[in-house]
C-alpha cells in the first residue's frame, strides 16, 4: 500500500469512528416491501400483460391492474355472482384499482396501453349512433308537427263545442339516443348521470391522477361521495338536476375506477378523507420501479387485446320476471363455494392491532374475491372462446383468493403504512432515499430546492419542510450540520450538512 493510500485509509477510518451508526430504518419508515403480481388470476392473458409491461418499460403490475378494471367495466351490470345457493346477496362486476408510482415509473403509458382500445369500441358505435341521431331528429320534427296539428284541432273543438281530439301517439317527443361510452374522465354525478343513463351496463372512470379525485368531492360536488359509494355497489341511484323537469333514475349506478397516484400525495388523498370506506374499496399496486433494460424484445398482441375486449362488450343482458332488462347471476361451483366459505372464515380473523384503514380494507375483501373471480372467469372465456360460463370455477375462485391474500393485502399494507406516517417522517424518508440514491457526501438545503433536485423533492420544497426533514435525519445520525456563513462573513447560515459515510456504505 502506498503512503497516499495509507493516509487515505487512516483518514477514512478516523471519519468512520467519529460518526455514530445511522438509523437505516428511516429509509423505509412504515413501508413494507412490494410483492410480485400473481399470474394465475389472469390465465391466458398473462403473456399479453408481460408484453404490454415490457413495451411500456414498467412493471407488469400496472397493465395487470388496468386489465382488471377494464374487464370489470365491460361486464359491469350484465353479470353478477352469488357465492352460495342459499345466499340472498350477489356482487356486481365492478372494480376500483389504483396504481402508485413516481412520475418516472411510466405507469401512465402502461395504463393507456390497456384502456386505449375502449376508445376504439366507442368509435365502432359512432356510425350507428349517427344513424340513430338522424332518425331521432326526423321523429322529433314529425312529433312537433303532429303536436301542432293536434293543438290546432283542440282549439277548433273548444270553439265549436265539439269533443276534444286525443293527442296522437306520434306527437310524443322521442328520447334522444345516447352515444356509446366505455370510458369517462368525469367525476361529478351531474356529468356521469346522463352517461350512465345511456350506458346502463356501466363505464370505466379513468383518472391519470387520482389525488384530485379523492379530494374533490365536497369541494366541487356536494353529495359526490355518496354517489361514488353507491357506484361501487351498482345500486339504484336518483340524481336531481337543477332546472330539469324530472330526475335521472339509474337502475344500475355502476362505475369501475382506474387511476394512478404519486407516493408523495398518498397521505393527503387517503387520510384527509372521511372514514366512510371509500378508500378501502380500492385494490392497490405499488411495485418497485423497473430499471431500464434496453429496448423491448417483444411486441404486445394489441389485436388479441382488442378482440378480447370486444367479446366482453358483446355480452347480452338477461331479463327479469316481467321481461325487463336485468343482470344474469352466476353461482360458484359447489367446490368453489366450499373454498370460499373456508376463506371467509379465515379472512374474518383480521389482526385487531392493524390500522383502521387496513381493517376496513380487509373487511371488504369477501366481495373483492368474488368480483375478481368473475373477472378471471370471463378473461379466460374472452381469450379461449367456447360457450359463455354458467358458473365460476374452482380455479378462478382460488386464483382470486390467492391474489387477495398474497398481493392485495400486502400492497394495501404498503400503501396505508406509508400514508399513515407523520409528515416529517415521510419527508425524512424521501430525503434520505434521495441522498442515498445519488451518493451525496454533503448537501445544502437551498441547493436541493433548485434544479435538478427540485422535481424529485417537490414535496419538501418549502423551506420549513426541508429543514424539518433534515433535522429528523440529524437525530437519526444520517446528517450532521456543517454550518457556515455564505461568503465566509456575516449573513444567513448556508444550511450545509455532511452525510454519514456509514449511511452511504462507503
Amino acid at each position: 500500500m502506498t503512503a497516499a493510500a495509507m493516509k487515505s485509509a487512516f483518514e477514512n477510518a478516523e471519519t468512520y469512528t467519529s460518526w455514530p451508526a445511522p438509523d437505516m430504518s428511516v429509509l423505509n419508515e412504515g413501508r413494507r416491501d412490494p410483492v410480485p403480481m400473481p399470474a394465475d388470476l389472469f390465465g391466458p392473458a398473462w403473456g399479453l400483460i408481460e408484453d404490454l409491461a415490457e413495451g411500456a418499460g414498467t412493471a407488469p403490475d400496472y397493465p395487470a391492474m388496468a386489465m382488471l378494471a377494464t374487464v370489470a367495466s365491460l361486464i359491469g351490470g350484465k353479470r353478477k355472482l352469488r357465492p352460495y345457493t342459499t345466499a340472498d346477496w350477489a356482487v356486481p362486476c365492478i372494480l376500483w384499482c389504483a396504481v402508485v408510482g413516481d412520475p418516472s415509473s411510466r405507469k401512465s403509458p402502461a395504463l393507456a396501453a390497456v384502456t386505449d382500445p375502449l376508445r376504439d369500441l366507442e368509435k365502432d358505435n359512432a356510425e350507428s349512433h349517427s344513424d340513430a341521431l338522424r332518425e331521432f331528429h326526423e321523429k322529433s320534427e314529425w312529433a312537433r308537427a303532429s303536436r301542432k296539428e293536434w293543438q290546432d284541432a283542440v282549439g277548433k273543438a273548444v270553439k265549436s263545442g265539439e269533443d276534444k281530439p286525443r293527442m296522437p301517439l306520434d306527437a310524443d317527443e322521442p328520447c334522444e339516443p345516447s352515444r356509446r361510452r366505455a370510458l369517462t374522465m368525469d367525476s361529478t354525478p351531474e356529468s356521469l348521470g346522463p352517461i350512465l343513463q345511456g350506458n346502463p351496463q356501466g363505464v370505466l372512470a379513468f383518472r391519470d391522477e387520482l389525488a384530485g379525485w379523492f379530494t374533490s368531492f365536497e369541494r366541487y360536488s356536494p353529495g359526490g361521495r355518496e354517489f361514488w359509494l353507491e357506484a361501487f355497489n351498482g345500486s339504484t341511484f336518483v340524481i336531481d338536476r337543477k332546472g330539469a323537469k324530472e330526475p335521472i333514475v339509474l337502475p344500475f349506478n355502476g362505475v369501475s375506477v382506474l387511476g394512478g397516484i404519486q407516493p408523495a400525495k398518498l397521505a393527503d388523498a387517503l387520510l384527509a378523507s372521511p372514514d366512510d370506506g371509500l378508500t378501502a374499496r380500492f385494490l392497490w399496486a405499488w411495485p418497485e420501479k423497473r430499471p431500464f433494460k434496453g429496448r423491448p424484445r417483444s411486441i404486445a398482441d394489441k389485436a388479441l387485446l382488442g378482440t378480447m375486449l370486444r367479446r366482453l362488450d358483446s355480452l347480452c343482458w338477461g331479463t327479469d320476471g316481467v321481461g325487463e332488462q336485468a343482470a344474469i347471476t352466476l353461482l360458484l361451483t359447489p367446490e368453489a363455494a366450499d373454498i370460499f366459505e373456508g376463506w371467509q372464515i379465515e379472512n374474518a380473523e383480521v389482526d385487531q392491532d392493524s390500522s383502521a384503514l387496513f381493517k376496513s380494507f380487509v373487511g371488504k375483501q369477501d366481495g373483492a374475491v368474488l368480483r375478481l373471480a368473475l373477472v378471471a372467469e370471463y378473461i379466460a372465456w374472452a381469450i379461449n372462446g367456447g360457450p359463455e360460463p354458467s358458473t365460476v370455477s374452482t380455479a378462478s375462485l382460488a386464483a382470486a383468493a390467492t391474489f387477495v391474500d398474497d398481493y392485495a393485502k400486502p400492497m394495501a399494507e404498503r400503501v396505508y403504512g406509508d400514508a399513515a406516517l407523520p409528515q416529517v417522517e415521510r419527508h425524512a424518508a424521501l430525503l434520505s432515499r434521495y441522498i442515498l440514491k445519488h451518493r451525496m457526501t454533503s448537501i445544502n438545503l437551498r441547493t436541493l430546492k433548485q434544479s435538478p433536485h427540485k422535481a424529485k423533492l417537490a414535496a419538501i420544497r418549502q423551506a420549513d419542510l426541508m429543514r424539518a426533514a433534515a433535522d429528523y435525519l440529524v437525530d437519526a445520525s444520517i446528517l450532521q450540520p456543517a454550518p457556515s456563513r455564505d461568503g465566509g462573513g456575516a449573513g444567513r447560515a448556508s444550511l450545509d450538512y455532511l452525510v454519514n459515510p456509514l449511511f452511504l456504505g462507503a
